[in-house]
């Protein structure tokens, strides 16, 4: 019967980041290559994406990405852009929050870009109209209720 040798299997090295101490290169987009936003998550490696250029995408969340780095809503994403297909694009890098705002601070992204924010994407001015009533505040109104609660 073998002896085992090592620590543990596959899923102990699952476990395991490795990367996550170390600082990286701050990476720009390039030719063909756009900075977005991820608006939401649509399951099965995709995600619905705001590119900076104005245009919604969907983009694809590539192999080498996919079970490694954890991609969320409101999270800034570098894609690539497809040639042949304008609505759809593949993603190539998550930036941190750090390097998001290190990005920002660059003017490589517009002013109204939030970062470490959820966002929703909901039009300005969509819930302005909402009015809500005046509490009740006279003693009158608040007796009966308390003539209920000594019965």
């Amino acid at each position: 019967m073998p002896k085992n040798k090592g620590k543990g299997g596959k899923n102990r090295r699952r476990g395991k980041n490795e990367n996550e101490t170390e600082k990286r290169e701050l990476v720009f987009k390039e030719d063909g290559q756009e900075y977005a936003q991820v608006t939401k998550m649509l399951g099965n490696g995709r995600l619905e994406a705001m590119c900076f250029d104005g245009v919604k995408r969907l983009c694809h969340i590539r192999g080498k990405l996919r079970k490694k780095v954890w991609i969320n809503q409101g999270d800034i994403i570098l894609i690539g852009l497809r040639d042949y297909q304008d609505a759809k694009a593949d993603v190539i890098l998550k930036y941190t929050p750090d390097e998001a705002r290190n990005l920002k601070t660059y003017g490589e992204f517009p002013e109204f870009v939030r970062i470490n924010e959820t966002v929703t994407f909901v039009e300005e001015g969509f819930d302005e109209d909402i009015e809500f009533g005046d509490d009740i505040s006279s003693a009158d109104e608040a007796e009966p209720v308390d003539d209920l609660m000594s019965t």
